[in-house]
């Protein structure tokens, strides 16, 4: 399994169009081949940063994702509303401790 962490930094304004466009396709998003968890979160301090937290099967199936038409359409909506650049991680669980 793959957790793909995505920081995103948006204009104030623009809050309120991203989340519009999410609840439009998470749908499509959560159930892509091989996406088995999608979360949105939000920075408690600086409301305008926005992380997604999704889990993929593989590498490969965030990777198929990437290259669909449903990313390309999501991201390019997307990308206009940022302030900053965004940063993104896939990273593995090593250990859950509860």
């Amino acid at each position: 399994m793959l957790i793909r962490i995505v920081k995103m930094n948006f204009e104030l304004n623009e809050i309120d169009n991203f989340l519009s466009i999410f609840n439009a396709h998470k749908q499509k998003i959560r159930n892509f081949k091989g996406c088995t968890h999608l979360e949105l979160l939000r920075d408690v301090n600086n409301t305008n940063i926005i992380f997604t937290y999704s889990y993929w099967e593989s590498e490969q199936h965030l990777e198929d994702y990437r290259k669909s038409e449903l990313f390309k359409d999501v991201w390019s909506k997307t990308k206009k509303l940022f302030n900053n650049k965004p940063e993104a991680w896939s990273v593995e669980r090593v250990e859950t401790i509860e």
